[in-house]
């Protein structure tokens, strides 16, 4: 992936008319992509290493990160959809690589400042469905 700026990096939800409502930008951010393996290794095992069974562990999708809001609007729908617990679907922008499409859940949810600046805000996601990755046209 080339050098690109961190700020393009966009959080956006799903409406109901199938586009993408931008929600946010976010600073600071952590994609990360997680499979949990199925062990099957057994007393015949080659040598007694371990042997894995392809394709059958579960993945998952972690988005965190920190940032702004877009508007008191984008605050208020994530806002609703952490206290009410949804999964919704998201969009998430990876400037100069590509997009995520799929079913999150926000699991943390945090604001924070200091005295003289802007409200910001933390942010987990965890995928709750399938996971798509597009390229960006």
């Amino acid at each position: 992936m080339p050098a690109q700026r961190g700020k393009d990096i966009l959080l956006k939800l799903a409406r109901p008319d199938g586009g993408y409502e931008t929600c946010a930008g976010l600073r600071a951010k952590r994609i990360a992509f997680n499979a949990e393996t199925v062990d099957v290794t057994d007393a015949d095992a080659a040598g007694r290493w371990r042997q894995l069974l392809g394709g059958s562990g579960v993945q998952r999708a972690t988005v965190t990160g920190s940032g702004i809001f877009r508007d008191a609007a984008s605050d208020a729908l994530t806002r609703a959809a952490f206290f009410n617990g949804e999964i919704l679907a998201w969009r998430i922008i990876l400037p100069d690589f590509g997009t995520l499409d799929g079913p999150f859940q926000i699991t943390a949810l945090e604001y924070g400042g200091n005295h003289d600046a802007e409200v910001t805000f933390e942010i987990a996601l965890e995928s709750a469905g399938v996971i798509t990755f597009g390229e960006l046209i």
